[in-house]
């Protein structure tokens, strides 16, 4: 870490006597139909306020040049065609700003008839619970610390599980439940030091310097996504430069660089390191558990022609723990811990087809986990007292294709074939950690192997009866060959009816089956043959008003049912709902027990959003409020409140850009706390929650923080400086974000934040 610093004061230093020269910048990019990915030539595109234009040519190619550095936005105009506005394009003098511009046809000749360019454009599919997300927005909120996952928390409908990791709960939902995508990849987890069997984790292993935008969807998504019965986070990795340049950076929790540039003529490349320097951090405060990862990104796009597109992607990550066990402290705090080694890798190759009406996309993909999982006791030397070495690997092989036959009718349809050809398990449960519902003990030992196959088909088409009115039908079909060998079929709908220009009414209704973990299936002897999909029905409404070109605010209302939801068999008031075990002596870990699909449940609220854009006018903002209730039913045919009901969410950032070179923004987060299951604080089972008064031991306290961030640009002659201090819970609240069982003391404790956390972060462009 000194050596950068001393990279970037070096840097500085060349260019200080630089500053004197002109701060523009380039944008290029390309302009292409939002549906068949066509380029549209001779579209107009301007960068509003500075007088800088350029027009595509018959590629659909353009550059714009000498346009002030710092945060622009870019109109795109073309006959025939809806105007947009794209907000937070980043421009610096070290390398041009790559920018795609969608346009979406319209209903009207635009030539005769000036309509003013939005910056919220309407799904191409009826999509209701939608958000996206730019790079730069992520890149800055307050208190993300550049993760994008955390970004996707200030949504509406999300909660977060407990401070200091980013498990998404969503709409009551755990977090197994959400689906993420990296460039048409379905990864497990993309988090480093990730949980078994769900999908949160501390951080993120995506770089968000490599994130070109971020969708997310609440409910309600279409056709083409499913296995997953809540939430769908789709992420886009962005194309290299084809101006060689690069960055180094530091960030709230690791350090990195990247670099980028052509690749022959038609081609570029990304590439990116980062590791963490919590293990420097946690050392020097004399933490016992000690934490280290490394992640590594590379993407390379290669363009065989002017229809055909080959790209390559691979994300991979190390993460190592270190436990200090000198002295008899460290060894107890350590033995209330399961540490997780953690080695991963998700890679593809797309090839992407512009047809003559549409476009097809091919995906190959690999991901594979390996977690090598321990907890130990607290004597010198510690002895291991649960073991999880674990390997999944699994290919995929999806293709997708989307067809504009006429104006106002588009038609999609896809597959995919998944294969997990290496699942491999070596497990060590003792039975104090796993006993049944009698409180006898149940150890388990588990040394296996096995594959599972699955497919999925789906078709959907999405058609404008008038210019106002948008329909889209859908129906999905999933076959689950390693599980009952059985096929379900899901339906979805979506309507969009606009009532005026700025008003429109939104709604979605749709099935969701998602499979059982794989870890799930070796828990118990007798759960592959009883596991079975599980389904979710949605049903959501809402109304969406643009009030202004920036401005734009939604209310939705949304009901959800569940059903053949894992089921506890030893603990039968409760279905599954993992999302990180921190010690396997409170509960069982990793569902690794027996499980019936028996579990029903019911999830509704109501959602408000309200937000600003960066524009003309320099400021941004986004307002929520989300108010929920979730109940399941297990065995026991009483409904309790789910374990990740959040009652209420309320979320309020705001932005300001006085000039080019400074930004201020805050974040306000305040949230109902979870039900939580009381600790038995008595005799030989004292320490273990308490299963006959599930989520009943009242509520976690609600979680309020302040979050304040100001970044400052400098422009030298050929470097960028962008440096930042984040204050995260300026407030200093430390609340409990849960309640864990003090073995020493024989007592509950609040295990508590640790208030104000300063941060700094410096982004070095060349």
């Amino acid at each position: 870490m000194r050596s950068l610093f001393a990279l970037l004061l070096a840097f500085t230093a060349s260019d200080l006597n630089a500053q004197s020269a002109p701060r523009t910048g380039v944008i290029e990019g390309r302009v292409i139909h939002a549906i068949t990915q066509q380029p549209i030539p001779s579209a107009q595109v301007l960068v509003p306020g500075t007088g800088r234009g350029a027009q595509a040519d018959e590629t659909g190619r353009f550059r714009i040049t000498a346009v002030p550095v710092g945060i622009v936005s870019l109109q795109a105009r073309a006959i025939g065609y809806s105007p947009i506005a794209i907000a937070d394009v980043a421009v610096s003098i070290t390398k041009p700003a790559e920018v795609t511009v969608k346009l979406t046809p319209a209903a009207l000749n635009l030539a005769a008839v000036q309509i003013q360019a939005s910056y919220f454009t309407p799904p191409p599919d009826a999509q209701v619970s939608t958000a996206t997300l730019s790079r730069e927005e992520t890149r800055r909120a307050p208190g993300v610390q550049e993760d994008v996952i955390r970004a996707v928390a200030l949504l509406p409908g999300v909660a977060v599980t407990q401070a200091g990791r980013n498990d998404l709960a969503v709409r009551g939902g755990a977090p197994f439940q959400n689906l993420f995508v990296v460039d048409g990849i379905e990864v497990p987890n993309i988090n480093h030091f990730g949980s078994q069997g769900s999908t949160g984790g501390p951080l993120s292993l995506i770089n968000i310097q490599f994130v070109d935008e971020t969708q997310f969807s609440a409910g309600g998504f279409g056709a083409r996504y499913g296995d997953r019965t809540n939430s769908v986070t789709s992420l886009t990795l962005r194309e290299g430069s084809r101006s060689f340049g690069g960055e180094l950076n530091l960030s709230a929790t690791g350090y990195g660089a990247f670099v980028e540039g052509p690749m022959g003529k038609r081609g570029s490349y990304l590439f990116g390191v980062r590791r963490s320097y919590l293990d420097l951090v946690f050392k020097a405060a004399g933490f016992g558990f000690i934490p280290a990862y490394t992640d590594l990104t590379f993407k390379a796009t290669q363009r065989l022609n002017s229809k055909t597109t080959l790209s390559m992607l691979a994300v991979g990550a190390i993460d190592d723990i270190t436990f200090n066990n000198e002295t008899a402290d460290n060894r107890y705090e350590n033995s209330r811990v399961v540490g997780n080694e953690q080695r991963q890798y998700f890679s593809g190759i797309t090839l992407k087809r512009v047809l003559s009406r549409g476009v097809l996309d091919v995906t190959l993909g690999r991901t594979w986990s390996r977690y090598q999982t321990a907890q130990f006791d607290s004597l010198s030397p510690p002895n291991p007292i649960f073991r999880a070495n674990t390997t999944e690997g699994e290919q995929s092989l999806r293709a997708d294709v989307q067809l504009e036959p006429r104006a106002g009718l588009e038609v999609g349809a896809g597959a995919m074939v998944k294969f997990a050809s290496a699942l491999e398990y070596d497990i060590l449960l003792p039975g104090f950690a796993r006993f049944d519902a009698a409180g006898a003990p149940r150890p388990l030992t588990v040394d296996t192997s096995f594959t599972a196959a699955r497919t999925a088909a789906y078709g959907q088409v999405s058609w404008k009866p008038m210019s106002r009115v948008r329909l889209t039908l859908g129906a999905r079909g999933d076959h689950y060959a390693f599980l009952d060998d059985g096929f379900r079929f899901s339906p979805r709908l979506g309507a969009r009816v606009g009532v005026n220009d700025q008003t429109t009414l939104t709604f979605a209704a749709g099935r969701y089956w998602q499979a059982p973990q794989f870890i799930w299936l070796i828990g118990d002897p007798t759960n592959r043959d009883a596991l079975r999909p599980f389904r979710a029905d949605h049903l959501v409404a809402g109304i969406e008003r643009e009030v202004r070109s920036d401005v734009k605010v939604q209310a939705e209302a949304y009901l959800q049912r569940f059903s053949g939801m894992p089921a506890r068999l030893w603990r039968p008031q409760a279905v599954l709902a993992p999302a990180g075990f921190d010690d396997i002596t409170t509960d069982i870990p990793f569902g690794l027990e027996p499980l019936r699909s028996i579990g029903t449940g019911t999830s509704y609220g109501v959602e408000l959003l309200a937000r600003k854009v960066l524009s003309s006018v320099p400021v941004y903002g986004l307002a929520t409020i989300s108010l929920n209730r979730t109940e399941f039913t297990s065995f026991d045919g009483i409904a309790r409140p789910g374990a990740f009901e959040t009652r209420w969410i309320a979320n309020l950032l705001g932005g300001w850009r006085p000039n080019p070179t400074w930004e201020f923004s805050g974040k306000f987060r305040a949230a109902a706390g979870l039900p939580y299951t009381p600790f038995i604080t008595s005799g030989p089972r004292a320490g273990q929650q308490d299963f006959s008064r599930y989520n009943e031991g009242g509520r976690l306290p609600s979680f309020v923080s302040l979050d304040l961030r100001a970044d400052r640009r400098w422009s030298f002659a050929r470097r960028s400086l962008i440096a930042y201090i984040d204050l995260q819970n300026v407030n200093g609240a430390k609340g409990a974000g849960r309640y864990t069982w003090d073995q020493r003391e024989q007592r509950v404790k609040k295990d508590e934040s640790i208030g104000l956390l300063p941060s700094i972060g410096i982004n070095l462009q060349f």
